[in-house]
């Protein structure tokens, strides 16, 4: 299957870097200047290469061409790239695609089983860019995401990008599937916005039905107690508890040697716990502070108790259940990467062999005539 990837930054390259460690051939068309993540940097990064960690996140397994969509030949030669894709992905503003004579009726003209993948800020009709600290600002997220004291808080990673993302790789799959069954291509839409707000869930969920807009609770849940709370245990560990079960709560109360809790009529059942969590709350602060937090998990594991320690991002990607989502350092990129195929199948291609993410324009004279994007080319053109 070959993809060629018009799209940049987060969400649409980690759709086309999903299907690259799934074996498509995935062409990432890059403006001369390169994706604008390529410059996104660190300081602990290196200046004197241009595949920034940002741009490594989303785009093992590709090749990269250089192509002016500003000429009439940069159009041209993406016009002959696509008639032999299965799937297009762009992430345009609303308007501009048209503008590039990269809309789904120009290239589906010579290619009418074209998958057209668009993501937007906010959907076709609206001309407004979408960048995700914006969106999660007014879908609700920054609100909820946070302490009543405290402000909104942004999430620490782009996640309206990553979940339009997911959206649009179940709406190609599906796609997919629909051109199986009938030879005809389709466009499949996602907007940051409707991909946040599907992804409300429960918060959503309780506006719609009770008319109370959720407040914020820092880590902790509107309907579950003890449910994400971070306590400190005296050996310094941070801990958080899942107990969303009654019987979990009284193996809990065992596992601190407070089997009382369990009885306690303001405890015993996570309807009471929710009307009197700031009592328990405060009694399982106190309690775990008392206690050493290694040996707490032990136990809770043992007795079947969801709980786990709080851990850094480094520290996650060193534990060992980890090390299959990560892929071999390259030659040309000497550093582990990140899957984005989190399901295993033993039908599919290893990723071990997945390409590193390429230099800028890399690919360019394998995949296009690089004759019609020399400058004096290029400003005839223009």
């Amino acid at each position: 299957m070959r993809v060629v990837e018009l799209a940049s930054v987060l969400a649409g390259p980690q759709v086309g870097q999903f299907l690259a460690e799934l074996g498509a051939e995935v062409i990432k068309v890059e403006a001369p200047g390169g994706d604008v993540t390529r410059t996104w940097k660190t300081p602990a990064e290196s200046p004197d290469i241009d595949v920034s960690a940002y741009f490594a996140c989303a785009n093992w397994g590709k090749q990269s061409a250089v192509v002016d969509l500003r000429t009439p030949a940069g159009q041209a030669a993406v016009h002959r790239l696509v008639a032999g894709a299965d799937i297009v992905l762009v992430s345009y503003k609303p308007g501009d695609a048209e503008k590039l004579r990269m809309d789904y009726a120009a290239l589906s003209a010579a290619n009418p089983r074209l998958i057209y993948g668009q993501i937007t800020g906010y959907g076709p009709a609206t001309p407004r860019a979408g960048y995700d600290a914006v969106l999660q600002a007014e879908t609700g997220f920054m609100h909820l995401n946070g302490l009543p004291d405290s402000g909104p808080l942004k999430m620490p990673v782009a996640l309206m990008d990553l979940l339009a993302a997911h959206q649009l790789k179940e709406g190609l799959l599906t796609a997919l599937y629909r051109r199986e069954r009938t030879g005809r291509g389709a466009v499949v839409h996602v907007s940051l916005h409707d991909a946040a707000l599907a992804s409300l869930a429960n918060q959503g969920s309780t506006y719609l039905v009770t008319g109370h807009d959720p407040q914020p609770l820092g880590s902790g849940h509107p309907s579950i107690v003890p449910y994400g709370t971070v306590y400190r245990a005296a050996d310094g560990r941070q801990l958080v508890l899942a107990v969303g079960s009654d019987r979990q709560f009284q193996h809990l109360c065992e596992a601190l040697a407070r089997p009382e809790w369990a009885a306690d009529e303001r405890f015993h059942t996570n309807g009471r716990r929710v009307q009197h969590r700031e009592a328990l709350e405060a009694l399982l602060t106190t309690r775990i502070g008392e206690i050493g937090g290694e040996a707490l998990l032990v136990e809770l594991e043992r007795r079947a108790v969801p709980a786990g320690a709080v851990r850094t991002a480094g520290e996650a990607l060193r534990q060992p259940p980890a090390q299959a989502m990560l892929l071999p350092p390259a030659a040309v990129f000497p550093h582990p990467g990140l899957r984005t195929v989190a399901f295993r199948s033993p039908q599919w291609p290893a990723a071990e062999a997945l390409a590193a993410p390429p230099a800028l324009g890399a690919q360019t004279a394998e995949l296009v005539d690089p004759t019609p994007f020399s400058a004096e080319n290029q400003t005839t053109a223009k």
